[in-house]
């Protein structure tokens, strides 16, 4: 894909990925991002979604090298025959979560979410919500610390630290997993079809408040959230062949 291509940097303000950015700037002829072909991200995951971010309005191929510490969404750092590895990477499209929030004021605003979208509590009291699956209230009550609806992109986050299940990509599922949920308490989520639309109703607003989070955005005292994936908008991640995401999400299921 890079030969005959325009190839665009962005780095994380951290020295390693300062560092890195110099090094390949005297290796390899650049574009600036918003004219690229495809953009080199140089970070963590963190950075690598703040870069699919800026690519919304014109989607272009982004393929990461890890200079943070999980790297989960990127591939290993190599100076050395970048453009080959462009040429053979593996593109993997992603759908966004679109969250709709409704304030308690009566404003309505919105957000985007790659990873995931998330309910918290704002407070120390409980959450107390109920969900809507498709039109159809599945759950009229649960008391917890919050609720997610996660990707397969972001299912090895936040969601597999709240004890949700892993989402191979390509499935076509959401996952739907509690935070320290109080009521019911055996309740563990829920995998439901990436076309499901979720509408969350928080009880009692005022004694109970709850934020909503969509990655970088942040929206209090919400009573009503819905959420669904955007299939209006396509994002591509790029993978070297041999550490491609389906096999990290394989991978990341046996752990010891």
């Amino acid at each position: 894909m890079a030969h005959g291509q325009k190839v665009g940097f962005r780095a994380a303000e951290t020295l390693e990925a300062q560092a890195a950015l110099a090094q390949l700037r005297l290796r390899y002829d650049q574009a600036p991002p918003a004219e690229a072909d495809v953009i080199v991200a140089l970070g963590g995951d963190g950075f690598m979604l703040e870069t699919l971010h800026t690519t919304i309005d014109r989607p272009v191929p982004i393929y990461g090298m890890n200079l943070g510490t999980v790297g989960f969404l990127l591939n290993e750092y190599r100076v050395d025959g970048l453009l080959e590895r462009l040429d053979r990477a593996v593109q993997v499209p992603l759908h966004p979560l679109r969250m709709r929030v409704v304030r308690s004021m009566g404003t309505v605003e919105t957000g985007l979410g790659i990873n995931e979208v998330s309910l918290f509590r704002q407070t120390r009291q409980a959450a107390n919500l109920s969900i809507e699956i498709d039109g159809v209230t599945r759950l009229p009550e649960l008391v917890c610390d919050g609720i997610l609806v996660a990707t397969p992109a972001g299912s090895t986050a936040y969601n597999l630290s709240a004890h949700g299940p892993i989402l191979p990509a390509g499935a076509n599922l959401l996952a739907l997993t509690p935070i320290s949920a109080f009521r019911p308490r055996r309740w563990r989520g829920a995998l439901l079809p990436s076309k499901t639309r979720f509408r969350f109703k928080v009880s009692d607003p005022v004694k109970r408040p709850v934020s909503a989070v969509s990655d970088y955005t942040e929206i209090r005292d919400v009573v009503e959230v819905e959420v669904w994936e955007d299939r209006d908008i396509t994002l591509t991640l790029m993978f070297d062949p041999e550490h491609n995401f389906e096999e990290r999400i394989l991978k990341e299921q046996f752990v010891p």
